[in-house]
């Protein structure tokens, strides 16, 4: 039995396993809105309480998977070919092959619905998709080769790359990737 008066829960490394991978599997099966920490648990084989005595909510789960590269692959590197509009439409093609996958307009869209819940999502997202480390500093390397306005908002452009891909995992009709892809090459012509 543990020592009831240690400073904080221990984890046990099996259950926090098996609670990460029932929540994955879950979400990419049932998507945010189904997920349920009662379905988490009984999923994993543990109890509510052990879930909630770690994760405080279902988006804090969601942003641990996230963050763990269970949902989606993590770090999507922006290459550097030195032409800096090449080098953002791979990185962007690379991210939106998500949405041609056949359940990946659904899995962003319930992500996006995780993060208005739960801002932490949110940001995961961004890293996971390697929007303010990759994306950002691929834009950097752009102003200091004179490829983007000494003055060009950085963190501002990649939150706006990133907005544009979400807005289109939200049409459920047909998708227009390309259209994503025409807005970015606007953005870096010279």
């Amino acid at each position: 039995m543990a020592n009831e008066h240690r400073s904080g829960p221990v984890r046990s490394t099996a259950a926090r396993e098996a609670i990460l991978d029932a929540t994955a599997r879950l979400f990419h099966n049932q998507g945010y809105d189904r997920l349920t920490i009662e379905g988490i648990a009984k999923e994993a084989g543990v109890g509510k309480q052990t879930i909630y005595r770690w994760w405080p909510s279902r988006g804090a789960l969601i942003g641990e998977c996230l963050a763990e590269g269970r949902l989606i692959p993590v770090d999507f590197v922006v290459p550097y070919t030195g032409e800096l509009s090449v080098d953002v439409e791979a990185w962007l093609r690379s991210v939106l092959a998500i949405l041609d996958e056949p359940q990946g307009g659904a899995l962003l869209r319930s992500l996006v619905a995780a993060a208005t819940e739960d801002a932490g999502v949110g940001q995961h997202l961004g890293e996971s998709l390697g929007v303010e480390e990759h994306l950002g500093s691929r834009l950097r390397a752009g102003i200091r080769d004179g490829q983007l306005a000494e003055d060009a908002p950085v963190a501002q452009i990649g939150r706006a790359i990133l907005g544009a891909i979400i807005v289109e995992s939200l049409g459920r009709e047909k998708r227009d990737s390309e259209g994503v892809v025409r807005l970015a090459r606007f953005l870096f012509a010279r």
